[in-house]
């Protein structure tokens, strides 16, 4: 059985304000930079079980369009994309991403 896309229907991303600082402090990754990753191929996806409160939370493992490989935490308020967290991937995250891709 294959499982929905949690992607379906989203037409945009949404961002909170403190979170938009807070990914540029700790991480360096702009806003904008974290929205390509969902643009771009391959895009891996999982469900974060482990950070799910109220409402699902995702895993995202993708690349900019200047090729940064990139971590994004998110959850989806249809038909928003909600970004958490964005940072570069770590080398474990990085090996799985490039595999994938063969």
């Amino acid at each position: 059985m294959k499982l929905a896309d949690p992607l379906d229907g989203c037409t945009g991303s949404d961002w909170d304000e403190g979170n938009v600082d807070k990914n540029w402090q700790l991480h360096r990754v702009a806003f904008w930079e974290a929205e390509e990753v969902f643009l771009n191929e391959p895009l891996l996806i999982r469900t974060d079980r482990k950070h799910a409160g109220s409402e699902p939370r995702f895993l995202a493992l993708g690349q900019s369009d200047a090729g940064r490989l990139l971590f994004i935490s998110f959850t989806v308020r249809h038909p928003l994309i909600r970004i958490i967290s964005a940072r570069d991937m770590s080398r474990k995250e990085a090996r799985a991403y490039e595999h994938a891709k063969t």
